[in-house]
């Protein structure tokens, strides 16, 4: 008979790549796709040190294991002064959506205030009714919502604009993205008690930092989605992530998200600040460039395997990545093993939110021969993740900004993995 549907363990693309059933199945697949049960689960259990006296006591504050150092963020060697610069995620050392507040990337123009909160102010002026002074008390009296969102540097992955491949990891090519769960103040609240103007049709939101960063965002998205963040997953936003107010636009490039917030003016027209002119504009291939380009276009990365992360033998192996788009939601993501070939559709695992990652999963039957692994994401308006030959056709490779091409890792014979153009 013929089957209407594959089984868990049939092949659903070329070299290797399994039926996505395998994650709706349950443990039943895992003999049959070759992963093999642990033997030692018939071995007597040894009595390790630590059962034999008392661990030590509650700390103030939880840290990691001592055995989880190397999961930090990532620093590039800086070429320019210290505080100018970025740390990146190891996007490829955790699991899930949600990136952890302490590994979440950080960018920086002239280093991270010290603010005393109780001195710190925001500033509401420009074209409204009643100017508005808030404290950080004031703030934290309104009602709150959360939401979780990422944000993405609009220089994330720019290091495959190179004209070869460089020899770097998940990390440090697309590790300037991160999710959190963001709480506090809706925008449009405050705007509202100021008054708007008929007039207005831009904010100029500016931080507090030695850099006074600056943008331009559309008024329309202000009195959307945007938040006023005072808690970053459940506790006060980080220091290097904008405390004690940063601004949240769900889905903008990551800049725009204001850090240290202390001022915003609605204006008729866009500030051309320095930061969205000399810096954030999209260099195009006939000399021109796109400027208030602000959504992050669909995207996807896969996490593991990757490079770093050797497999050590052929066998069941699950390939684990994100994808996100600021234009709304994942609809699918499709992985490919032979280098775009042939692609099957990989599982998305829940909740799957607006302007918010997803984590998908393929299930991949390693033969131990060479295998080029990629992810392709289409969002919910039906943008598709473009290969990068149709990126550099429609936009060229000079720029440094909205890179969200399809990324390649090439698996060789010994399970290693690294960085490929393909």
């Amino acid at each position: 008979m013929r089957k209407t549907h594959p089984e868990p363990g049939d092949p659903a693309a070329g070299n290797g790549i399994l039926s996505r059933r395998i994650f709706f199945e349950g443990a039943l697949v895992v003999g049959a796709t070759g992963a093999g049960l642990s033997r030692g689960s018939a071995e007597q259990l040894t009595v390790q040190p630590w059962m034999k006296v008392p661990g030590p006591g509650f700390p103030g504050y939880g840290q990691p294991s001592p055995f989880e150092s190397k999961v930090v963020k990532i620093f590039p060697p800086p070429p320019n002064p210290a505080g100018v610069g970025a740390s990146r995620t190891p996007l490829h050392m955790l699991e899930g959506m949600i990136t952890p507040s302490g590994l979440h990337f950080e960018r920086s123009h002239s280093g991270i205030p010290e603010i005393d909160p109780d001195q710190h102010r925001l500033l509401i002026h420009g074209l409204v009714k009643r100017p508005l002074v808030f404290t950080v008390e004031a703030l934290s009296r309104y009602p709150m919502q959360s939401r979780i969102a990422f944000i993405e540097c609009g220089g994330n992955s720019q290091a495959l604009n190179a004209p070869q491949a460089q020899p770097l990891n998940v990390a440090a090519i697309h590790g300037l993205l991160g999710c959190a769960e963001w709480t506090g103040v809706r925008l449009s609240t405050l705007l509202d008690e100021a008054g708007i103007e008929p007039e207005a049709r831009w904010v100029i939101a500016e931080g507090a930092d030695a850099a006074a960063m600056s943008r331009s965002i559309p008024l329309t998205k202000a009195m959307d989605d945007a938040l006023l963040c005072l808690y970053q997953n459940g506790e006060r936003v980080r220091p290097s992530n904008g405390y004690p107010v940063r601004l949240l636009l769900p889905g903008f490039e990551g800049n725009m998200n204001v850090k240290w917030l202390r001022r915003l003016k609605l204006t008729a027209g866009p500030a051309m600040t320095k930061d969205e002119t000399s810096k954030y504009t999209i260099l195009l291939k006939d000399e021109k460039a796109w400027q208030f380009v602000f959504p992050i276009e669909v995207k996807s990365i896969i996490t593991r395997p990757s490079p770093g992360l050797a497999l050590r033998e052929p066998g069941f192996y699950e390939i684990s990545g994100l994808a996100w788009s600021g234009n709304g939601s994942i609809r699918q993501v499709d992985v490919s093993a032979d280098g775009g070939r042939s692609w099957a559709p990989a599982a998305l695992q829940g909740p799957i939110l607006p302007k918010a990652p997803v984590r998908f999963r393929a299930a991949w039957q390693w033969n131990g021969g060479p295998a080029v692994l990629q992810s392709r994401a289409t969002d919910d308006t039906g943008m598709v993740q473009p290969t990068r030959a149709q990126f550099a056709d429609e936009r060229g490779l000079r720029g440094v900004y909205h890179y969200n091409a399809i990324a390649s890792w090439r698996i060789d014979e010994m399970g290693e993995a690294s960085n490929v153009y393909a």
